[in-house]
C-alpha cells in the first residue's frame, strides 16, 4: 500500500474544522488539524506535509503567514487558501504570496475534494519534473558518473596526469568506460582544443596498420596514388586513442615503441621522418602482465606505456553507483522517448543489486534502455528486465553445504464439513469487527490496519 498525502489543516472553526477533517480521511488522506496560525507554523516546523489547507483569518495571525517559511523548504507542501471573505484582491495576494489555489465560503465538499486532489497531483508532478532535472543535471566528470571512492580516486588521478606528455595506459573490463575516461584526460589537458583522435587496433587488418598508423608516401605500394597522412600526423597537438592495443601485432609494436621513445614517425615508403607533438593514450581490457608473460605483448612497450597508469573499476566494486546510473538512464530515457516511468518495483532493484554485471556500465545501460521499452506501467518490474539478470539467483546452498534438509512433518488432513464453512463476505464482516474491537472503535485506526480508506470501510459495514 502507497503511503497517504500528508494534509495539515488550520482552521479556527472547530465544526468546519472537523468536518473538513473527516471528509478528508475518508479520501485516505492522513490529516493534523489545528485552530490557528501559530500552532500550525509548530506543525510545519515538525513535520513535512504534501498540502497546507489554511483559512485566511485565523486567530492572532492569518493564513497567509504561514507561507514565507514554505519557500525556504526543500519539499514545500501545496497550498489551499479557504475564507469567508473572498475577494479577487484577496484571491491575488494570497496566490502572490505563494498559495497555489484560493476558495471561499461555504465550500462546495466535492469541488473542495478535487481541489485538494488537483493540488496534490500537481506537487506530485513538481516534484517529479525537479527530480528528473536533478538527475540530468547531477554531477559529472567529463559524462561519467560516480561517487564511489573507486569513482572518485579515478576522477583525481585524471586531474592530476591529465596535463602530463607521456602516455597513458587505461586498463579495465569491457563496458567500464575506458573510451570515456581517454576522453577526460584530452578534454582536461592543455591540448583539449587540439584534435582527439580514435583507432580501434582490433579493427584494422595487419597489412594496413602500418599506413593507417604512420600515414604513406605517393607510390608506396599499389593503389597509394596520393601522399596520405596518418593517424598519428592527423593528431599532431593533440591525443590519439589507441583503443584495444592488445590486439596490435609484435610488429607495429616496435615501430609504436620508437614513436614514444622520439615523438617521430616515418610514412610508408618514404625517407623522411615527420616531428609530431602527440599525447598518446592506450586502453585495453587484456592483461597486458599475462599478454608480456606469453610473449603476445612487448614487455619495454609495456612498461613504456604504463608512465602513467590507471584501472577503470568494474561495476561491481563501485557499490551504490548502480542506483544513481540507473536513475540516470531511466531519466534520460524518459526524456529520449517521452515516457513517464517512475522507477524500478522493490523486486527489480533487488535483482539488478544481486547480479554481477560482467558487461559492466554498458550492459546496465543496456539492461535499463530494454526494460523500460517493453514496460507497460509507472514501475519497471522484473520480468522487463532480461532473462539472464532475472535468471542469476543465489545458490540455496554452497558446495560445502552438506546439511540435509529436514522432510516436511505430514499431518493427516481432518475431515472439513464443507456445508459448514461461511462464505467470503462473512469472514470478511466478522474479520472487520474483530478490527473494530480492537481498535475500540476507531474507524481511522481500522481503516490503516485494513488497508483501505475510511470511506471504504463504512461501505462494508453498512
Amino acid at each position: 500500500m502507497s503511503t497517504a498525502n500528508t494534509i495539515l489543516l488550520v482552521e479556527d472553526d472547530s465544526g468546519l474544522r472537523e468536518l473538513l477533517q473527516e471528509e478528508l480521511e475518508a479520501e485516505g488522506y492522513q490529516v493534523t488539524a489545528c485552530g490557528d496560525a501559530e500552532d500550525g507554523q509548530q506543525q510545519l516546523e515538525s513535520q513535512t506535509f504534501d498540502l497546507l489547507v489554511s483559512d485566511l483569518r485565523l486567530p492572532g495571525a492569518d493564513g497567509l503567514s504561514l507561507l514565507p517559511s514554505l519557500a525556504v523548504a526543500d519539499s514545500p507542501p501545496a497550498v489551499l487558501i479557504i475564507t469567508a471573505f473572498g475577494s479577487v484582491q484577496q484571491a491575488v495576494k494570497a496566490l502572490q504570496a505563494g498559495a497555489d489555489d484560493f476558495l471561499t465560503k461555504p465550500l462546495e465538499m466535492d469541488h473542495f475534494l478535487l481541489t485538494v486532489s488537483r493540488l496534490l497531483d500537481n506537487r506530485k508532478l513538481r516534484n517529479e519534473v525537479q527530480h528528473y532535472r536533478s538527475l540530468l543535471a547531477v554531477e559529472q566528470f567529463n559524462g561519467m558518473i560516480g561517487q564511489s571512492p573507486a569513482m572518485q580516486q579515478m576522477f583525481q588521478q585524471i586531474r592530476q596526469i591529465a596535463d602530463a606528455d607521456g602516455p597513458v595506459l587505461i586498463q579495465g573490463e569491457s563496458g567500464t568506460g575506458k573510451e570515456l575516461v581517454a576522453r577526460a584526460l584530452h578534454d582536461q589537458s592543455s591540448r583539449s582544443d587540439g584534435p582527439y583522435m580514435v583507432v580501434n587496433c582490433g579493427g584494422i587488418p595487419s597489412e594496413l596498420m602500418e599506413s593507417e598508423f604512420f600515414g604513406h608516401a605517393a607510390g608506396a605500394f599499389t593503389g597509394a596514388r596520393t601522399q596520405r597522412a596518418g593517424l598519428f600526423q592527423q593528431a599532431n597537438g593533440g591525443s590519439l586513442l589507441l583503443d584495444e592495443l592488445g590486439e596490435m601485432p609484435l610488429s607495429l609494436q616496435a615501430k609504436l615503441l620508437r614513436v614514444l621513445q622520439d615523438g617521430k614517425v616515418r610514412p610508408v615508403g618514404s625517407d623522411h621522418e615527420i616531428q609530431l607533438d602527440v599525447r598518446i593514450i592506450a586502453a585495453t581490457n587484456r592483461n597486458l602482465t599475462e599478454a608480456v608473460a606469453d610473449g603476445s605483448f612487448r614487455e619495454d612497450l609495456f612498461y613504456r606505456l604504463e608512465t602513467f597508469a590507471l584501472q577503470v573499476p568494474s561495476l561491481r566494486a563501485r557499490g551504490d553507483d548502480i542506483h544513481q546510473l540507473t536513475e540516470f538512464f531511466l531519466t534520460r530515457f524518459n526524456a529520449r522517448q517521452q515516457q513517464h516511468i517512475k522507477g524500478l518495483s522493490d523486486a527489480a532493484v533487488a535483482m539488478l543489486q544481486h547480479y554481477t554485471f560482467p558487461g559492466n556500465v554498458r550492459e546496465l545501460q543496456n539492461a535499463i534502455e530494454r526494460a523500460a521499452t517493453f514496460c507497460d506501467s509507472s514501475l519497471i518490474e522484473a520480468q522487463h528486465l532480461p532473462q539472464r539478470i532475472r535468471e542469476q539467483t543465489p545458490a540455496a546452498h554452497t558446495a560445502s553445504d552438506t546439511t540435509t534438509p529436514a522432510a516436511p512433518s505430514i499431518v493427516p488432513q481432518q475431515a472439513i464439513d464443507v456445508d459448514a464453512m461461511p462464505s467470503l463476505e462473512t469472514v470478511q464482516r466478522n474479520y472487520i469487527h474483530q478490527v473494530l474491537a480492537a481498535t475500540q472503535g476507531n474507524k481511522r485506526h481500522a481503516a490503516d490496519i485494513l488497508g483501505i480508506t475510511r470511506r471504504t470501510l463504512y461501505r462494508w459495514i453498512d
